[in-house]
């Protein structure tokens, strides 16, 4: 069984309301500031919490939000909540969470990913072209919820193409964009440096033109060694997403305003 960091109130998601038509930011915290925390408070509510223009609209994705949640229907908050808030998701659905990150040969066809990584928070497995690599979809199958490193524009493009059967429809949380809204911009490498997370001495400093290096230093001339790091490299790659997501939690709770919630 796999796990998400324990930074996450599961009170992120069930009181949000940014995914109901017409309501943003200060109009959640206005229904906060009203005792309205949860949807069901909401519902409970007998005061008009919004303009009548906005509450039919308000009530029923509150509605369907309760219902889906009672469903643990991943799915439906993919597609009802804004993507930059899919985090909030991680106290419901990270039982089920995978850490992706591929790598390539420095080609974009389908044919050319190399290695993928997939990291559930207890194991590592790095999967291999010409060897397991079409054990993804099966490893992927149960996942709920995907945590990626710009994956948005490059490891989920690749993988659809790579395995067009797979949809990886599922929540997402790319750190590219969420910590550079925290004021962390730059690849996932400086990222790293900034915050002070290590990396093996074998394989700190390479970067993603080392990693078709080292491919090719294997598969064209029986490099196990290459091999190794390469193998090495990416499984620094994924585990340090868990370690970058427990870095942004909190920092994401506090930006909520979010009333009651400690953030350490």
């Amino acid at each position: 069984m796999s796990r998400a960091p324990d930074v996450a109130d599961p009170a992120l998601l069930t009181g949000t309301f940014l995914h109901a038509p017409g309501i943003g930011a200060a109009t959640e915290r206005s229904l906060w500031s009203k005792g309205l925390l949860s949807w069901r408070q909401l519902i409970d509510d007998d005061r008009p919490p919004v303009s009548k223009g906005r509450l039919g609209a308000l009530r029923e994705t509150v509605e369907r939000s309760i219902d889906a949640l009672d469903r643990r229907d991943h799915l439906w908050f993919a597609n009802a909540l804004p993507a930059k808030e899919h985090w909030r998701l991680l106290p419901w659905f990270g039982e089920r969470i995978a850490y992706l990150d591929i790598e390539t040969n420095g080609g974009m066809d389908a044919d050319d990913i190399t290695i993928i990584g997939i990291h559930d928070g207890h194991e590592c497995r790095v999967l291999v072209r010409g060897e397991d690599l079409d054990a993804f979809p099966e490893l992927i199958a149960d996942t709920q919820l995907l945590v990626t490193f710009f994956g948005g524009g490059f490891d989920l493009p690749f993988l659809r193409r790579r395995f067009p059967a797979v949809p990886l429809d599922q929540p997402h949380i790319d750190l590219c964009p969420t910590l550079r809204r925290l004021g962390y911009s730059g690849g996932l490498k400086s990222i790293e440096r900034k915050l002070r997370i290590p990396r093996r001495e074998e394989v700190d400093g390479l970067d993603g033109m080392d990693a078709v290096r080292l491919w090719n230093a294997w598969k064209w001339r029986g490099d196990e060694e290459a091999r190794r790091l390469l193998i090495l490299y990416n499984r620094e790659d994924v585990e340090n997403l868990e370690t970058l997501l427990a870095f942004a939690l909190p920092r994401l709770t506090a930006e909520t305003g979010f009333p009651g919630i400690a953030v350490t």
